[in-house]
């Protein structure tokens, strides 16, 4: 089976955290500052704050921003549930806004509608490592006095107009390094800014509120969390971080191997890439243009070793937001019907992708569709 995604570990990821676990450090050490600061680096940003996952680095960025009961924040229903989920778990209401039907993400168009005098932020998902329209919706945020908080759980190394994602001057971005990530740490998440003030808010809340006085005392003066990473985590990610670059280079590569491959597939829709992004390739998804067969084709590529996913079910489509009394979006609800996600990851071979593309040629022409 060749799997959607998958990470890549070397022997020089391994005798990295050999060596934390032969240190007198296996947590609380100097391998997660020294993480911090070469990610700050590499994101053209100030301050990096490292914590357990995603999904909590994206609570804290909601909890730093004073996003409370009462309040809205605008985001995109292409997306990881945990997006609007931290929303909920502050108090906040998730606003979803309609996705664009080229890049499918947030269609920054329809945002500034959907303002009221409870958004308290916009919160775009840059989906699956393609940046969304950044300098429309920072200027919307400015125009309102909005914050934002970039979901870039699936794009970092991703480019957006020549820079960094991480250095657009929003409040805050949020990564993920999950395995199947640009880079992996087992498990772990992170935020950026160039604020002092978030800085060290963040710090203060991923160790339970807690800070250290002039005596050495534990002082706790906010209710926090233990969102700490570990030494083996920070060494594992530094490791990987070297190597981001050339990771994204090869998911690159991945990516046009089937662009050539399968620009002839009548029956299918490829991922768009503007001109000026650059997209770190987190997810590779086409799109059936009949949605009757989306399902039949993704049963024949698992029973053929092809291992397929799809990114994703709207978030309001979820029961649990069903009984919320969220409603669909006109162009979510075309795609969730007919996204497709297909193996990338930088150990694919070119061979591999003939294969996969190969298969989904003979698909369409068995059923008559090419």
């Amino acid at each position: 089976m060749i799997p959607y995604s998958r990470q890549i570990i070397s022997q020089d990821d391994i005798r990295a955290v050999v060596g934390v676990l032969k240190s007198a450090w296996l947590t609380q050490g100097p391998k997660i500052a020294e993480f911090e600061k070469s990610l700050a680096k590499y994101c053209r940003a100030k301050y990096a704050v490292v914590v357990t996952n995603g999904t909590s680095a994206l609570h804290l960025a909601y909890l730093v921003a004073g996003i409370k009961e009462g309040d809205e924040i605008i985001t995109s229903p292409n997306t990881f549930v945990a997006t609007a989920n931290m929303a909920l778990a502050v108090g906040a209401k998730p606003i979803f806004c309609d996705i664009r039907p080229d890049t499918w993400n947030i269609n920054e168009n329809l945002i500034e509608k959907l303002i009221t005098k409870k958004t308290k932020a916009l919160v775009p998902v840059h989906f699956a490592g393609n940046p969304c329209e950044m300098d429309k919706i920072l200027a919307l945020a400015k125009k309102y006095k909005l914050i934002v908080i970039e979901d870039a759980c699936h794009a970092l190394g991703a480019k957006y107009k020549g820079k960094k994602i991480g250095s657009l001057k929003s409040d805050m971005s949020v990564y993920s390094f999950h395995p199947v990530k640009s880079i992996t740490m087992g498990e772990g998440g992170a935020i950026i800014t160039d604020s002092e003030k978030i800085y060290k808010k963040l710090i203060l809340l991923r160790n339970h509120g807690i800070y250290k006085d002039k005596n050495g005392k534990n002082i706790m003066t906010n209710l926090g969390f233990n969102y700490r990473i570990t030494d083996l985590q920070a060494v594992l990610g530094l490791s990987q971080l070297k190597k981001l670059d050339s990771f994204i280079a090869k998911r690159r590569q991945v990516a046009n191997w089937y662009k050539q491959e399968m620009k002839n597939v009548k029956q299918i829709v490829l991922p768009t890439e503007f001109k000026g992004i650059n997209s770190a390739w987190h997810l590779y998804v086409i799109r059936v243009k009949e949605a009757k067969l989306r399902d039949k084709l993704s049963t024949y590529l698992k029973e053929n070793g092809i291992g397929v996913n799809f990114h994703y079910p709207a978030v309001y489509s979820h029961p649990f937001y069903k009984k919320l009394g969220y409603k669909g979006l006109i162009e979510e609800n075309k795609y969730q019907e007919t996204c497709i996600t297909l193996p990338i990851f930088p150990g694919l071979t070119k061979n591999k992708i003939k294969l996969i593309s190969r298969l989904i040629f003979k698909f369409f022409k068995t059923n008559g569709k090419n």
